[in-house]
């Protein structure tokens, strides 16, 4: 049976061709910092209370003006019909299910249109800014009228990483599928030759800005100056991430990162963070170290790989009822009573 995160990676081992499976979880070059995302989690030690809290947990947290029944986000992920015939339908109503924001990837292979029907839960789009603007600009007027909440941009991917693992086994997208929201992406099979990125500038962030009144969100931030910048380019969060360890090898865990970064943003908008995140005590330390949220990415790629819909709401409800437990465990009644306390 299922019982945490990591079972749903050996199934999806099981099911998933060789070269999907490598893409899902390899990382860049030595996958150093693939690694010491998982470990990083792993070192901060909890410190429990006792006796201290005589109701459930509330895990009830406000982001960028909605509140969510929970702090557990789908991280945007590329070419989820690869994975599961469904993909990115099956994941969007997972993700409802479970009461969990579900992220839509620039690099999906559904088009962000029937994506929003079949989410119930808040939907997000993540943005890769291209090369030819109008499509750009055609995209968020396009996720506007989808219903989508927030616009998350992309900024830590001006190329990509050293990924040989993913080159090794060859990876490329099964016959018929497209990535319709990709510049210029017809008949270009190869992942990483067709993502017609431009090496944008904090300019192109005032310039998506002044297109859209949807919340700004910057995926990728790891140098505190970056995170301050973000603050006047008007982004209203952060996420702390280093791409799932898959673009620089030998940058940071986030989860060294982030403390760092709330140090210096100091509350003034919310910070989530993704990496390496697989149990409830992650969570737990996340919020300790002054994240809002978290964003998991290949576990519920997995599950939905193994599972489809109800592997990814099964996914969100296992990690989630671990956060209750581990906030239980340390006498915090709600997400607001946790605090480095927490941390020994």
């Amino acid at each position: 049976g299922i019982v945490c995160l990591d079972d749903f990676e050996a199934l999806a081992r099981e099911t998933l061709p060789h070269a999907a499976y490598e893409y899902i979880a390899s990382g860049a070059a030595d996958e150093h910092t693939l690694c010491w995302n998982r470990e990083a989690w792993d070192r901060i030690l909890l410190k429990p209370r006792v006796l201290a809290v005589d109701t459930p947990p509330d895990t009830s947290v406000e982001l960028l003006g909605i509140t969510l029944p929970h702090p557990i986000l789908l991280a945007p992920a590329a070419y989820q019909r690869a994975f599961h015939p469904e993909g990115e339908l099956a994941a969007a109503r997972g993700a409802g299910a479970a009461g969990a924001v579900y992220v839509a990837s620039t690099s999906t292979t559904t088009p962000i249109e029937e994506i929003a029907i079949h989410a119930s839960g808040p939907l997000w789009h993540q943005l890769y800014i291209q090369p030819d603007r109008d499509w750009t600009k055609d995209l968020i007027q396009r996720v506007e009228a989808a219903g989508c909440r927030a616009l998350c941009i992309t900024v830590d991917s001006p190329v990509l990483g050293a990924r040989d693992r993913q080159r090794r086994c060859g990876f490329t997208l099964p016959d018929g599928l497209e990535t319709p929201h990709l510049y210029d992406a017809v008949k270009r099979r190869t992942p990483g030759k067709y993502l017609q990125r431009k090496a944008i500038t904090w300019a192109d962030i005032e310039w998506v800005r002044s297109l859209t009144n949807l919340p700004i969100v910057l995926k990728g931030i790891l140098n505190p100056d970056d995170a301050e910048i973000a603050i006047s380019a008007g982004a209203e969060a952060v996420i702390v991430s280093n791409h799932g360890g898959r673009n620089l090898d030998t940058v940071p865990a986030t989860a060294e990162v982030l403390p760092v970064v709330a140090e210096r943003i100091g509350g003034r908008v919310a910070i989530l963070v993704d990496g390496g995140i697989r149990r409830g005590t992650d969570v737990l330390k996340a919020a300790a170290l002054g994240a809002s949220a978290v964003l998991i990415g290949r576990p519920y790629l997995y599950a939905l790989a193994a599972c489809g819909e109800e592997g990814v709401r099964h996914c969100v409800d296992i990690i989630r009822n671990e956060f209750e437990m581990a906030m239980a465990l340390t006498g915090c009644a709600n997400i607001a009573g946790i605090s480095e306390k927490a941390l020994w």
